[in-house]
């Protein structure tokens, strides 16, 4: 058996997991793309047969790298919102948030998963997903009473990815978040928020 460095196996597995998975969104941030396995493992300090005990191809690695974002890309989202001044206030924390991540690499993840493996399984999780995520923003334009919040929110989401594209053509996030104030801000101030970008 193996020499385990963690208390018990379990710890043991999570850890080296965790490393894996570290190393893999690190190498996904420089570069853009897909790491391979032998490159994860390498970056991990781990033995390319080990990486095959974690994760059988870079689909399976990928997708386990949306499932560790995931989380904390909602709760990034939720804890912006949370802290806004006024309910008006929460749909501009949720753009600003939304946007900030993906400046921040964390839509690389999903990006490289798509262009790596299409397909009906990828297609249902990024819908699952991105439902999830819209939610407490269907929730506030529900509060805020305004009309049809579900396609309203999915108008919000066409701005958020019209900022993200700004951020893809080489432009600021500053940049990117003073047009998303442009065209969001006159809606919350209209509803008693500010509509500023904090």
């Amino acid at each position: 058996m193996p020499r385990i460095t963690e208390p018990t196996v379990a710890e043991h597995r999570a850890a080296r997991e965790r490393a894996l998975l570290d190393a893999a969104h690190e190498l996904l941030t420089e570069t853009g793309e897909a790491p391979s396995l032998s490159r994860v493992a390498e970056r991990a300090g781990l033995g390319r047969t080990t990486m095959y005990q974690y994760f059988a191809s870079r689909q399976e690695l990928l997708q386990a790298m949306v499932r560790d974002v995931y989380p904390r890309w909602t709760a990034r989202i939720s804890g912006a919102m949370d802290q806004a001044p006024t309910e008006a206030d929460r749909l501009m924390a949720y753009a600003v948030a939304n946007v900030s991540l993906v400046a921040e690499g964390a839509h690389a993840v999903g990006s490289a998963l798509a262009a790596l493996a299409p397909g009906e399984e990828l297609d249902e999780q990024a819908t699952r997903m991105h439902r999830e995520v819209q939610e407490p923003l269907v929730r506030t334009l529900e509060r805020l009473e305004v009309e049809s919040p579900a396609e309203v929110a999915e108008l919000v989401n066409a701005v958020v990815h019209g900022a993200t594209l700004l951020l893809e053509s080489g432009r600021g996030l500053d940049e990117a978040l003073r047009h998303l104030q442009t065209v969001l801000g006159p809606m919350v101030r209209e509803r008693g928020g500010r509509g500023a970008v904090a």
